[in-house]
């Protein structure tokens, strides 16, 4: 919340450092005293583009989704492994959405967009929910019919594959929510014991 008020007061020039850019270094405009304006990916950026918002829908929405899910995986995995979990699938949310971005680049007329948001994270406490309360029932906000929170997961998981990969609805992360899925769901294996990255003496979990 500080970090988005922080947006609305501040030149947005002031934040180019902190967005999730693509590979690279571009030079984006000229300030009034023919400046370079420039960005391009820095390491820190993988947690700080999650901090950041597009608009007050954006921030509602991810706020809420925090507080819904998130709350309900915090009772299970506890505060410290909660915390790590949802940073990790915002790291993981990054790099994927950074491997898209960069790929898909003009390699000759580059116009990179940034990502900002706490979505993928979002996305790997849904993935949580819907492991740790599987029969939980959730409604879609387009199709008001409750369904179980591991279909649930499932639908959603394959509506941001399909836009991601038709371009049907451009300048959304999708890759990055199907990434916040799928590092939540090789963590939560990985503290199971479970494949693809088998742990010896997994820690017990309540659910």
């Amino acid at each position: 919340m500080v970090c988005f008020v922080l947006q609305q007061i501040l030149p947005e020039t002031t934040f180019l450092p902190f967005e999730l850019w693509p590979w690279g270094h571009f030079v984006l405009a000229r300030d009034d005293f023919q400046r370079e304006i420039t960005a391009g990916f820095m390491p820190w950026q993988l947690i700080s583009y999650s901090f950041l918002h597009g608009g007050w829908a954006h921030l509602l929405f991810n706020g809420w989704a925090l507080y819904q899910f998130g709350s309900a995986a915090e009772n299970v995995l506890g505060p410290r492994r909660f915390t790590f979990f949802y940073f990790f699938c915002v790291v993981g949310a990054g790099l994927c959405q950074l491997v898209v971005t960069t790929v898909m680049l003009d390699p000759v007329n580059p116009a990179p967009i940034p990502t900002v948001g706490a979505s993928g994270g979002i996305f790997g406490l849904l993935l949580a929910f819907a492991v740790f309360y599987p029969s939980a029932k959730l409604i879609f906000l387009l199709f008001p019919v409750p369904v179980s929170a591991r279909i649930a997961v499932m639908i959603y998981g394959g509506i941001e594959l399909y836009l991601g990969l038709s371009g049907a609805q451009s300048g959304v992360a999708h890759f990055a929510h199907l990434g916040g899925l799928a590092f939540g769901w090789v963590l939560l294996r990985y503290w199971r014991g479970l494949p693809p990255v088998p742990r010896k003496n997994p820690p017990g979990m309540s659910r």
